[in-house]
């Protein structure tokens, strides 16, 4: 699949074939999950799990995974809906899905977060 890593490292957004049929099995049987095209829903997830494994910010997803405010929209539809909250009840003791369980040991902050200090080269101080 075109975009989509499979290499199955729980570190990061890559999943292999086999967790990605599950997945896609649990979402295909979920009441308010739509799928519609299979390929765009699996960079969907693999976007998601670059985002939440990076920690970076919307804007900075890459193109391989379609465009940013798309992927944000369709994230923020399925948190409303509780589609996450289920996936996670759903296979929560799945060793072989633990990449998907998200916490802080896997989450990086965004280095603001983490106290950095502003760049203020060539900028005055704030008064």
């Amino acid at each position: 699949m075109v975009g989509l890593p499979t290499g199955g490292n729980p570190m990061t957004n890559e999943l292999r074939k086999d967790q990605i049929s599950r997945i896609m099995a649990f979402l295909r049987h979920h009441p308010r999950a739509y799928v519609g095209d299979e390929a765009a829903c699996q960079r969907f997830l693999a976007g998601v799990l670059w985002i939440v494994h990076t920690g970076a910010q919307w804007r900075e997803l890459p193109a391989q995974y379609g465009q940013w405010n798309s992927v944000y929209k369709r994230f923020s539809r399925w948190c409303a809906a509780g589609i996450w909250t289920d996936m996670l009840a759903y296979f929560a003791d799945d060793p072989d899905l633990e990449g998907l369980i998200v916490d802080s040991s896997i989450v990086r902050a965004h280095p603001c977060a983490a106290g950095a200090s502003k760049k203020t080269v060539g900028r005055p101080p704030k008064r």
